[in-house]
């Protein structure tokens, strides 16, 4: 959707501003749409500085950077099972839990 604005003071022509109110579902008056046309304008002008604002290629959100802390995975028996397991109602090898209803 192209906008087109009026040459009086760079405000959104009555047309664009009542597209606007009819998608958005609002019923304005002419004032309403003059009034409404300028405030349109003067939002988009607000805008129209991100467009002059620097930008990075190493743009991050975050303000301190994010390192992998965690060490690698090594899979290691620490504790022989047997004596794990030697205290515990096993059979076959499986733990013995308490019933559950």
């Amino acid at each position: 959707m192209s906008v087109s604005f009026s040459s009086e003071a760079n405000i959104m022509e009555k047309e664009t501003v009542a597209r606007v109110a009819k998608v958005a579902r609002l019923r304005l008056t002419e004032a309403e749409l003059d009034k409404y046309g300028k405030d349109l304008q003067d939002i988009l002008d607000s805008f129209a500085v991100l467009d002059s604002a620097p930008s990075s290629e190493n743009f991050d959100f975050n303000p301190v950077p994010v390192q992998d802390v965690l060490r690698e995975d090594e899979p290691a028996i620490d504790i022989d099972p047997y004596e794990l397991t030697k205290h515990m109602d096993s059979y076959d090898g499986y733990i013995r839990g308490p019933k559950l209803s």
